[in-house]
C-alpha cells in the first residue's frame, strides 16, 4: 500500500466524509504592537466605522429633505 501525499486544498472532509467546500481562510488579527495609524490597526478600523455611520446618516437625512432617493440624486 502506498501512502498518499496530502495536499492542502480549499475542500476538506469531516470525520464522516462529508465535503466542506468553504475556503480555508487565514486567521485575522489586528496589529497591536504598532503605533501607526495606517493599515489594519484598531484606530483605523474605529475611524472607518464611524465615518461610515456618519455617511449613512447624511444620506438618510438628504433623502428625507429632498424627497428623492440617493440614486435619483446622483442621476442613475
Amino acid at each position: 500500500m502506498t501512502e498518499q501525499t496530502k495536499t492542502r486544498t480549499a475542500f476538506t472532509k469531516d470525520e464522516r466524509g462529508i465535503l466542506n467546500n468553504w475556503a480555508i481562510e487565514p486567521k485575522m488579527y489586528v496589529d497591536e504592537q504598532s503605533d501607526s495609524r495606517v493599515g489594519f490597526t484598531e484606530y483605523a478600523e474605529l475611524l472607518n466605522g464611524r465615518l461610515a455611520m456618519v455617511g449613512f446618516t447624511l444620506v438618510v437625512i438628504i433623502e428625507f429633505v429632498t424627497g428623492k432617493g440617493f440614486l435619483q440624486i446622483i442621476g442613475l
